[in-house]
């Protein structure tokens, strides 16, 4: 080897910020190892690299001991051979003797270009994995490539691949070679294999995104998206707060004639949103959340604090409800409350039932 190799070091940590001294350790760890197969793997040997010639030594260490202890000449001088050398040695002092084989140069050049290499796919991994990192959470616009039995791929900006699971793809949509969407960078993993990357069309947290892309009152957080309930292709409920009180945070939302909200819309094949006020009385959040309903009253469950009965109007009960429940659904999971959903004149029969039978008690 020679100064070409130091230069190579260089170039390397300047272009690709990969520091030297890692590179280093790695190639003095190869080579000690390529030297103990070939040559003599009892003995203790360490490779030693010239930074400045760009030459590789091979040291056998020794420990000195007593002459009585000596058992293995691989590893161990005795204390009167030691002297011979020195006469400053003592039991317990190590020694290195220069064993760098005549032939050892194009061993050495060898392994220093499978180091390199190596660690420049190291550091591109790495870069790829920190690229995307920062992108966690965040939308990505991806193109299309294949699928399989396992997951849809992508081809993510500076020909990244990037998977999605089943249940990452929306149930409403067929997905073709060069199709070009919008998805959500859910996770980020390094591992043997190299980065990988997941992305996903049902989180929650898309809805979020793409909010943040057509509303500017949420890109600056003047409108805060409290939560999301989601039945990805079909229905999300948002609820949103805004400390200004000049401002209504549906209405930004929304946008003038529906803009802002239809290109969320669109951009999510047709899924419906529902977009309401979140607020801190709890009783007025939950009738909020059942929008596009009317509720009449919400009565808190004594017995369980996270759980409420909604009276809504008879006319009212299936437009509560939903579609297979689906509308009581997501405004459950909005709320984060279990809603138990009755009529008006339910509600009266059983307050009526209720009433006879404390008269038939007597009480």
């Amino acid at each position: 080897m020679s100064k070409e190799l130091v230069d190579a070091l260089d170039a390397l940590e300047a272009e690709r910020g990969i520091e030297r001294e890692i590179v280093i350790a790695a190639l003095e760890d190869a080579l000690r190892a390529a030297y103990k197969k070939q040559y003599n793997a009892e003995q203790n040997v360490e490779a030693v690299f010239d930074i400045k010639k760009g030459n590789v030594a091979i040291k056998q260490v020794k420990n000195v001991v007593l002459d009585d202890d000596f058992e293995n000449e691989d590893t161990e001088i005795s204390l009167t051979d030691a002297l011979v050398i020195n006469r400053a040695y003592e039991a317990g002092d190590e020694i290195r003797f220069d064993v760098t084989p005549k032939d050892f140069g194009r061993m050495a050049a060898q392994a220093a270009k499978q180091v390199i290499v190596q660690k420049m796919r190291e550091a591109g991994r790495e870069a790829i994995y920190n690229k995307f990192a920062d992108y966690q959470d965040e939308i990505i616009t991806g193109e299309v490539d294949r699928q399989d039995a396992r997951f849809l791929y992508m081809t993510l900006p500076g020909n990244q691949e990037a998977a999605m699971a089943p249940n990452d793809q929306m149930p409403n949509e067929r997905y073709r070679m060069g199709d070009r969407i919008k998805v959500l960078v859910n996770k980020v993993e390094n591992n043997a294999k190299g980065p990988q990357i997941f992305v996903s069309r049902t989180a929650p947290d898309l809805v979020k995104r793409l909010f943040e892309q057509e509303v500017p009152e949420v890109y600056d957080g003047t409108v805060e998206i409290m939560n999301i309930s989601r039945e990805a292709g079909d229905r999300s409920k948002i609820a949103v707060y805004t400390h200004d009180t000049d401002l209504d945070p549906v209405g930004a939302m929304v946008g003038q004639r529906g803009a802002r909200v239809q290109a969320v819309v669109n951009e999510l094949g047709g899924e419906n949103m529902d977009i309401v006020e979140w607020v801190e009385d709890e009783a007025q959040y939950i009738a909020n959340a059942l929008n596009p309903s009317e509720v009449a009253d919400v009565i808190f469950n004594p017995e369980n604090e996270r759980a409420v009965t909604v009276i809504v109007p008879d006319n009212q009960l299936s437009l509560a409800i939903g579609k297979k429940g689906q509308n009581a659904r997501l405004a459950a999971r909005l709320t984060g409350f279990k809603i138990d959903i009755k009529s008006e004149s339910e509600a009266a029969n059983n307050l009526s039932n209720q009433s006879s039978l404390k008269n038939e008690s007597g009480e």
